[in-house]
């Protein structure tokens, strides 16, 4: 490619001249190509271990004037043929120019401008984010797409230099982070080393330090392992590395690939060897962080972050931390946990001023929120800036109207009670990310609203507290004032701290949550601190629209969810009437709704209902909004994904933190059974109701770190009792017996009968457990669980989790098919894996269908995974047992076609395996029987089967009628066959009329039933159901054939013996069509037949020539139309006995007549060759047989046909005629009956690259050079 000039020195040093002029010399960099000795090793290994782009690029054209000493690097090249395609431009266009100059400096000065704007034109075509990216970055590129034979639709993200360890040695070199793989390479004194592994294979990714490995990267597969070290900077590359491997975790989980963010700001000044792809991973790695620290929306995204400092008037101090400024919202987190955090939507904001700086307060920043609250900020690095940002957002932000006592706002004592199923607005509400729900087509047939009447109670408030103003009022005991102190604390609070989402909270707010949230308080403050009111605030009648929506359709969730609709907390009273279970088929149905990806989940009923107990159905939608995509994430898809995640990180906390109960529990296998139902439902389904809603009251302020600390506080309790358990049965008992008992003493509600089995043991009742003393014990030994941590445990947990789901969906794949297949287990298994690597391939790569239309988690595992035609052709070609050469493509979409029975364009693993298992282990038989539907309707298209009729046609004379008589032939005959088969069906029928209509009326369901039955049983096909072969489908498959054992050993008696058949195969179906015309009585009909069968479809046969074989001859007839059809039809069954002969080809070249315009002389001169010498000198190609047809060939005839006569419409012959001549012939028997070699097929796809390498244009060029 063209550079900018650079000066270079010693044009000399390393590099070796090949070419030169005048003004150019074109060189060579020394150990590239042949030769180099030590010298070239050296070169080589210095090229690559400092980064020297002579590595990718070993050829350059310097610029050169006179007799100067200074030389100009103008252009550099990865191959011979690029280079040279460089030269020889500049000597085309520049050479004669450059000698009209006198001065030097001029020829210099005008080459280096004409490289520049060569260089401006080609600049021109780049993508956007390319010019993002440094020119050092852009080569390191190319370095790697060169290197590892890299599309371009693979884009790197960085790289690094670093060593990798082979066995105990290290191999200096450069690793490469691309989106989808980890790729390195090393060239060290002629010992080269390259590896590529994709993110997906990872099955473990972590960073040690041993004294064999000093402070190392180790990357796991299912295979090896792989160790690096000597990194600059192990803490960045390691974080890269876990946020690509996450990547394609999810892309294994949801079949999302990776899409660059093109909205990230351009940056001030470009970065050199940092990409643009590595920026947006950096700012999505600190997106989530920000989100998850303030329980924000997954659509916020981080402008930036300053230091200051926050007056907080309850302390009266200012508290040093960092402010967060977003699109939607400004946020404050203190240095120091928990002193204090501060969240103030955009929406809320009235006023932002500077205000007056002073040495007591730098830069003081004023924000004045509707509901009269001000923050003051100091200490601001940038004040104007950060307020010109500011002001940026606030005039994006959309106008809402709220009422000054609505909840909202955050200063109303008590949220007022609203309609949870308000009328749809006018407008839709915008949807949440690519989960939203679809819009409901004008075409949609009218829902049912089954579930749903408008006339029904609906939830306006939580249903505790309308059943319990229903219940009677009791005297102030000492549970009712407790609960009425806690409200007072809490109204303190709100008055010190302010209410609402733009509360301060501290240390002091989670004291609250840890003693307690009261019951007329819980809903508010459980939306408040999982940041669902936020949500709620900014998509007024989302939830009623969805209801409306979702509500009366009938889904395989809606099912669900009606069955478990009387499973969800039965014992309270609030689910025990119509109220109650609707509100709670609104709220799932209308999530399923929004998030098919989830739909329903078991545990989902349990949690909902909890919630609507305290909130409305609006609150309570939101609230699960929130559980499910950011607070739980992945606990509630089709394989709990998250659920298993965080239950292999509470097996590795409890191996941290009660290592000898661990290594016991590990022996009963105890743990992986009884934290799952823990986790899923936060206690609710294990523990009493009014104890676990305490659970839950932490678990929405603190997250998951809460539920780690309660199930191990319960560990650590029954720590002895567990020790001595023989068994899993008894650790079950003894944890179900202790959680059966957490009780809480200050519940003011009256007892929720616990419908869990009370595992006593008979004697005694087991003593009560207070749920605040569990908890207390939790925060005291494990209070120093740290969410980021925690999320570090996660990515471990979630790499095993993941692939082991993988390898539990391979097992299940190949267990259901393994009965149908002749393939081993080892077999499928790795087909499997070739299978699901090209279906991910499509996901990164592009491909003619998106991912999500390939993959449905809802499938079984054995129809999720599907590849298209391209990617099935790739594997055919590289697993397939018939080789066809270039032929080898179209007999792959034939049977791509014929195992795409649903026609949607892809298929499932299952059709993939049926389709091979016929070509391996299928006998004679079944082999050719497969054969035959490869040249039949579907697989073959219509397009491929007239493909010889119009070649053919093609040639004929420019007399020929419009309407083609061969196809008023067809036409005829067709209508005839059809009109005698009515009239035969009309009289046979004619007698049954009147018991028909008996039948009729006493047919009754058991009639439908068995009808039902037997359509549903499997038809079993027999070689008497295959349609017949016509002349064209035939044409294919003798096409097929000969391409087909074109690379085989035996390839002459295969082509004589497909030769042979193919002749007696055309006598065949010659023999058949004279049969069936004479079998036409009606005279009339045999008229019209003669009139419009066309001359040029009469294929007579030949004499023999020398030894018996055919003549080839291409002769007209002038009197072929004369003949009588009668006597055709008795030359053609007296021919019928005579041996069969060798195929002739007409019109093809180098077949020995006048295709080629020659004269009759000059056929007859190439007579005496046979049909086996023609075809074993390969001039029979799959192009030459295009435009040919086969005839039989034999004595007594004359020569009556056209040269490029068009197949017979009425000739055809069935498979039993195709098997029979193919046993007739020994080596064709030994060709489909000989067993092939799949191991060796599957040994060689394990040998190639795990990335399809492109074939380097570079490679033939030289290759023809050096032959030349």
């Amino acid at each position: 490619m063209w550079i900018t000039p650079e000066e270079v020195l010693l044009a000399n040093a390393l590099w070796v001249s090949e070419r030169a002029n005048p003004f150019f010399i074109l060189q060579r960099r020394k150990g590239h190509g042949k030769g180099g000795g030590i010298t070239g090793l050296l070169v080589g290994t210095l090229d690559v271990v400092l980064d020297s782009s002579a590595r990718v690029a070993p050829y350059r054209i310097l610029h050169q004037t006179g007799d100067s000493q200074i030389f100009w690097s103008i252009a550099c090249g990865s191959s011979r043929k690029e280079i040279t395609e460089h030269w020889e431009w500049l000597e085309a266009n520049l050479l004669q120019t450059l000698s009209i100059f006198d001065n030097e400096d001029d020829i210099t000065t005008f080459v280096k401008g004409k490289i520049q704007g060569i260089m401006a034109e080609e600049n021109k075509c780049r993508k956007a984010q390319d010019d993002e990216d440094s020119g050092k970055f852009r080569e390191a590129e190319l370095k790697m797409r060169k290197l590892f034979g890299m599309p371009e639709e693979e884009k790197l993200v960085n790289y690094y230099s670093c060593s990798y360890w082979k066995g105990r040695v290290p191999r200096q070199g450069w690793l490469y982070l691309t989106v989808n793989h980890l790729c390195f390479y090393s060239f060290l004194l002629g010992k080269e080393v390259t590896l590529i592994v994709p993110w997906t294979d990872v099955t473990q990714l972590e960073k040690n330090a041993t004294l064999v490995f000093p402070e190392s990267v180790r990357v796991s597969t299912r295979d090896t392992q792989h160790f690096f070290s000597m990194f600059l900077n192990i803490n960045d590359t390691f974080k890269l590395m876990e946020q690509l491997a996450t990547i394609a975790m999810r892309q294994l989980l949801d079949n999302e690939g990776f899409a660059a963010d093109r909205t990230l700001p351009k940056p001030c000044k470009t970065l050199k060897n940092v990409s643009a792809l590595k920026r947006d991973l950096d700012a999505r790695a600190k997106n989530e962080r920000y989100r998850a620290l303030f329980r924000l929306t997954q659509d916020e995204r981080l402008d930036g972050h300053t230091d200051c400092t926050l007056w907080t008037p309850f302390a009266k101090m200012h508290v040093v931390g960092q402010m967060f400024v977003s699109n939607n919202y400004i946020c404050f987190a203190s240095r120091e946990e928990d002193m204090c955090q501060l969240i103030i939507p955009l929406r809320e904001v009235s006023i932002v001023e500077k205000a007056d700086s002073s040495s007591v307060l730098p830069s003081p920043l004023s924000i004045s929120t509707k509901n009269k609250m001000t923050f003051l900020f100091a200490n601001l690095k940038d004040r104007d800036f950060l307020v010109q940002r500011i002001s940026d957002f606030l005039q994006r932000t959309p106008d809402r109207l709220w009422s000054e006592g609505d909840p909202l706002s955050g200063q109303s004592e008590t949220p007022s009670p609203t309609t949870t199923t308000p009328t749809p607005p006018a407008s839709s509400p915008p949807s949440l990310g690519a989960g939203g729900p679809p819009s409901l087509g004008a075409g949609d047939p009218p829902t049912l609203l089954r579930h749903y009447n408008p006339e029904l109670p609906t939830a306006k408030q939580g249903l505790l507290s309308i059943y319990q103003k229903d219940a009677p009022e009791e005297d102030m005991s000492p549970k009712a004032t407790k609960e009425k102190m806690k409200e007072e604390a809490w109204n303190i609070h709100f008055f010190e701290y302010g209410r609402g989402v733009c509360m301060y909270r501290t240390s002091k707010t989670r004291e609250l949550v840890l003693n307690g949230i009261p019951e007329s308080l819980r809903g508010e403050l459980w939306l408040l601190f999982s940041g669902a009111l936020n949500e709620m605030a900014t998509h007024p009648g989302y939830y009623a629209e969805l209801v409306e929506q979702a509500m009366g359709r009938c889904t395989l969730a809606t099912e669900e969810i009606e069955r478990d609709l009387h499973r969800s907390m039965p014992e309270h009273h609030a689910f025990q009437n119509e109220m109650g279970i609707a509100a709670l088929r609104r709220v799932l149905t209308a999530y399923a709704y929004r998030n098919p990806n989830i739909g329903y989940c078991q545990a989902m009923n349990i949690v909902t209902s909890v919630l609507l107990l305290y909130c409305t159905e609006e609150e309570a939608f939101w609230l699960l909004v929130a559980l499910c995509e950011r607070m739980l994430p992945d606990y509630y898809n089709t394989r709990v994904v998250g659920a298993l995640v965080d239950q292999g990180v509470f097996e590795e906390l409890t191996r941290e933190c009660l290592p000898l109960l661990y290594e016991h529990m590990q022996d009963l296998g105890v743990i992986s059974t009884i934290s799952l139902s823990w986790f899923l439902t936060l206690f609710l389904s294990v523990m009493p109701f009014h104890s676990a809603v305490l659970l839950v009251d932490c678990f929405f302020y603190e997250g998951i770190k809460v539920v780690f600390q309660v199930s191990l506080a319960v560990l650590h309790a029954n720590m002895d009792q567990l020790m001595a358990c023989n068994d899993e049965g008894e650790a079950m008992t003894i944890l179900g017996r202790y959680l059966d008992n957490v009780v809480n003493k200050q519940t003011v509600s009256p007892p929720i009968p616990h419908l869990h089995a009370l595992l006593t043991s008979g004697d005694e009742p087991p003593p009560e457990i207070d749920v605040f003393e569990l908890i207390k014990a939790s925060y005291e030994k494990f209070g120093s669980l740290r969410a980021d941590v925690i999320e570090q445990m996660r990515f471990k947990q979630r790499l095993k989790v993941i692939q082991s789901l993988e390898d539990t969906a391979k097992r299940s794949v190949v267990r259901a098919i393994m009965t149908d297949s002749a393939f081993s287990i080892e077999e499928l298994e790795e087909l499997y894996v070739l299978f699901k690597a090209k279906h991910i391939m499509s996901c990164y790569w592009g491909a003619s269908s998106t991912a999500a239309e390939r993959h449905d988690p809802s499938l079984p595992y054995l129809e999720q995974y599907r590849i298209d035609l391209g990617q099935f052709g790739q594997l055919f070609a590289a697993l397939g047992p018939w080789g066809c050469g270039i032929h080898t493509v179209t007999l792959a979409s034939r049977l791509f076609r014929l195992l795409d029975q649903n026609k949607d364009g892809l298929i499932n693993f299952k059709e993939f395996v049926t389709g091979l298992s016929g070509m391996y282990h299928g006998d004679m038989t079944e082999k050719l029987k497969l054969l035959y539907k490869l040249h039949m309707p579907p697989a073959l298209c219509p397009e491929e089967a007239e493909s010889a009729l119009e070649a053919t046609q093609f040639f004929t004379d420019e007399d020929t009628p419009t309407d083609s008589p061969f196809l008023s032939h067809l036409d005829f005959l067709v209508q005839e066959v059809i009109e005698g088969e009515e009239v035969k069906e009309s009289g046979d029928a004619g007698d049954d009329d009147s018991e028909d209509k008996k039948e009729e009326k006493v047919k009754d369901y058991k009639y439908y039933l068995r009808m039902w039955a037997k359509e549903k049983e499997p038809k079993k096909e027999t070689i008497k159901d295959l349609p017949r072969m016509n002349q064209e489908q035939f044409i294919e498959l003798c096409k097929t054939l000969y391409n087909m054992f074109s690379e085989d050993p035996l390839e002459q008696e295969l082509y004589h013996a497909i030769a042979t058949v193919a002749s007696l195969l055309l006598r065949i179906g010659e023999v058949g069509k004279k049969f069936t015309n004479n079998g036409n009585n009606n005279k009339k009909g045999l008229e019209a037949q003669a009139m419009l069968q066309p001359p040029q479809a009469q294929a007579m046969l030949q004499p023999p020539g020398v030894d018996g074989l055919p003549l080839l001859h291409d002769e007209e007839d002038s009197n072929g139309e004369g003949n009588s059809r009668q006597a055709l039809i008795c030359k053609a069954l007296a021919e019928a006995q005579l041996e069969p002969a060798g195929p002739v080809v007409v019109g093809a070249p180098g077949a020995g007549g006048n295709g080629n315009g020659g004269s009759d002389e000059e056929g007859k001169d190439d007579t005496s060759v046979s049909s086996y010498s023609v075809v074993s000198a390969g001039e029979l190609q799959c192009e030459d047989i295009d435009d040919t047809v086969l005839i039989g060939c034999g004595p007594g005839n004359g020569d009556h046909r056209r040269r490029g006569s068009a197949p017979d419409a009425d000739w055809s012959i069935t498979f039993e005629q195709v098997l029979a001549s193919m046993l007739t012939e020994p080596a064709l028997v030994d060709y489909f009956e000989k067993k092939q070699d799949f191991p060796g097929k599957m040994a060689a796809c394990k040998t190639q690259r795990a990335v399809e390498r492109q074939v380097s244009s570079s490679s033939d060029h030289e290759l023809a050079q050096l032959s030349t």
